[in-house]
């Protein structure tokens, strides 16, 4: 009898606790537009997210299928490395068959070796502080994007994982004074990067690289190519600071589908300002003579500055910044 009434009362306890387990796991659906016959409370809006219901106040932890984040998803793995990779190998490869078939541009006349003054130390400052944090973010970033595919099989997963770790984090970090360059030099140069109609003049021979004679356009302080530089720079500057910030802030002010769209921007963004800045960077180095040393030691040679910014060297000459012939000195020395 006892054996018999043992089987018995298991079965009664399991008969019992059926409808707490059923309760627990199979939900009915409510009264919002249940889904499928799925034995899970699911319900989908009319964009065809399908969500859950959860009893904490984040409401998207909820979300279980959202149909943009395959979109989303395809453009970071997919499209993303594609246009970066196109808008980065791209100029590169440009540049360098212009250089082999342009060479690099001379000063007319050879160096004169009487230096002109160009920038001074706060201009400097703020230029090499928003340069050297853009350059490390960039390439903190392209180690985020491209890491996996590109230096895995170097390095391995371990190395490539403290390497991802520490870009995520110097990315973050030289955000802040990247900013704080930008904001200076907008407010140090945007008087003088006015557009013009001496603009137009330049544009149509590239600064004298179209002129049959070679001769460059007269130019203000910053001539047209170097206007568009840094208007493009503190617009695209300002689109990374926004969308990047958000992106550290994650769900602040959007949503899911926002933060897709920041990450989308952003990504977009960089990739053609990093394109942009490789540009620059040629100019300022081998693609012409003597424009590095404006930035690297804040004067540029007389012959330079008359090539080039005609116009400045002449206000220059006025306003007792340039000597030419060495009569300045002659005079002071007098």
């Amino acid at each position: 009898m006892t054996k018999l009434l043992r089987p018995l009362l298991v079965l009664f306890v399991l008969l019992l606790a059926a409808p707490a387990v059923q309760a627990q796991f199979y939900q009915t659906p409510g009264p919002t537009s249940p889904t499928s016959k799925d034995e899970v409370q699911l319900y989908q809006t009319p964009d065809g997210k399908l969500s859950g219901r959860v009893s904490i106040p984040d409401e998207k932890l909820g979300v279980l299928v959202q149909p943009e984040g395959r979109e989303w998803r395809e453009f970071r793995m997919v499209w993303l490395k594609i246009i970066a990779g196109a808008l980065i190998l791209g100029p590169i490869a440009a540049l360098g068959i212009f250089y082999l078939i342009r060479g690099t541009i001379r000063i007319q006349g050879g160096r004169s070796g009487r230096p002109v003054p160009r920038f001074n130390g706060m201009d400097r400052f703020a230029h090499w502080t928003t340069a050297v944090s853009f350059l490390l973010m960039a390439v903190t970033g392209l180690i985020v994007t491209f890491g996996r595919m590109l230096l895995i099989p170097l390095i391995g997963h371990p190395n490539f994982t403290m390497l991802a770790e520490a870009s995520k984090y110097m990315h973050n970090f030289f955000s802040v004074p990247f900013v704080l360059g930008l904001l200076m030099i907008f407010v140090l140069w945007v008087r003088d990067n006015i557009p013009e109609k001496a603009d137009l003049v330049w544009l149509k021979t590239l600064g004298g690289v179209l002129s049959k004679s070679g001769e460059h356009p007269e130019a203000g302080r910053f001539n047209a190519g170097q206007k568009g530089v840094f208007w493009a720079v503190v617009f695209g500057g300002f689109a990374l600071s926004l969308t990047g910030f958000l992106l550290m802030m994650p769900f602040a002010v959007t949503g899911i589908g926002g933060m897709q769209i920041l990450h989308v921007a952003h990504g977009v963004v960089a990739a053609l300002m990093i394109a942009l800045i490789i540009g620059h960077i040629y100019i300022g180095t081998i693609g012409m003579e003597g424009a590095f040393d404006a930035m690297g030691r804040g004067v540029v040679d007389e012959n330079w500055a008359k090539d080039h910014h005609r116009r400045w060297y002449e206000e220059q000459i006025r306003n007792g910044h340039a000597d030419p012939d060495g009569r300045l000195r002659h005079h002071a020395a007098e």
